[in-house]
């Protein structure tokens, strides 16, 4: 099985050593986003709602690069700083999707990458 990078300007160049999404057969990894504004290494988080809409803006970038968009997705894991956000975490999320949702888990955790309070990674069809 041949596997392709994915990689887009429209979202946040990595921090590390990985690649932003990677086609593998039918699917897509997108790599964990985080709310960094594309181009820039400056986070958009002055609330949570506003947060999450960057990381799912970013996530959104990298399907589309994909040829694929939200309605491809199948599954996803969400990572808090704190299980409190998690109502205003859902709310926001649940705005991209139309009706059919992926399958999803949502776990705290001790800290994030550059002290954030959400985390997104996705597995799509393509």
């Amino acid at each position: 099985m041949e596997k392709k990078i994915i990689q887009t300007d429209q979202a946040p160049a990595p921090i590390g050593p990985y690649n932003q999404a990677i086609a593998a057969g039918n699917f897509l990894f997108i790599s964990g986003q985080v709310c960094i504004k594309p181009g820039t290494s400056d986070l958009n988080n002055a609330d949570i709602q506003t947060e999450t809409h960057q990381v799912m803006h970013n996530l959104k970038a990298i399907l589309q690069e994909a040829g694929a968009g939200f309605n491809h997705v199948v599954k996803t894991t969400i990572f808090l700083s704190d299980m409190n956000l998690f109502a205003d975490v859902n709310e926001i999320y649940g705005k991209y999707f139309d009706a059919a949702f992926p399958a999803r888990e949502t776990v705290a955790v001790k800290g994030l990458p550059k002290n954030v309070n959400v985390e997104i990674s996705m597995i799509a069809m393509l």
